[in-house]
């Protein structure tokens, strides 16, 4: 890879890192294999970075590359603890005097419930800001495959997090 390249590279991945790490997050609900996809998709969009035009396909595949890492983890036999078996009363979060670590928890653990591709529209979606068009590249579905996925994804999500602020004293 020319130097140029590299420096661009680098560059990219700077920028990009925070942002792919939190779409993991949001995904899989750990930060640690949040970290470990980022890093495998910038891996994968290195290995590709002369091939891969410079416009707004970057960051689409960027997105694709974390997408595929979160679901390629999963899938892994040591990786199929869900967030709610490793929580149990003595490891559970104290509530904060704003509520908000406690908000975004739950949306998570939400999330963690969620089949892996109607977490991925959701994300991809409502966080990352995607299009209908650019979430459907990315997850190489078409347009209305993202349209049912996310709106079944944000149906069940209510019904969770409904779910959830009733059984809460």
């Amino acid at each position: 890879m020319r130097r140029r390249d590299e420096d661009e590279f680098t560059e990219f991945a700077a920028l990009t890192m925070p942002r792919l790490r939190r779409t993991a997050y949001l995904m899989c609900g750990d930060w640690h294999r949040a970290e470990d996809a980022a890093q495998d998709a910038l891996v994968s969009v290195y290995r590709r970075w002369n091939r891969i035009e410079r416009g707004d396909g970057l960051l689409g595949y960027a997105h694709r590359c974390v997408v595929n890492a979160v679901l390629t983890q999963a899938r892994r036999p040591w990786r199929r603890e869900r967030l709610d078996d490793i929580t149990d009363e003595s490891t559970a979060p104290l509530r904060d005097a704003v509520g908000a670590v406690d908000d975004r928890l739950l949306v998570v653990r939400a999330l963690a419930a969620l089949p892996p591709s109607q977490r991925a529209c959701v994300v991809l979606r409502h966080y990352a800001d995607l299009s209908l068009e650019q979430t459907a590249e990315v997850l190489g579905v078409g347009i209305g495959g993202v349209k049912s996925q996310t709106s079944r994804g944000l149906a069940r999500l209510r019904e969770l997090l409904d779910q959830t602020v009733r059984s809460t004293p």
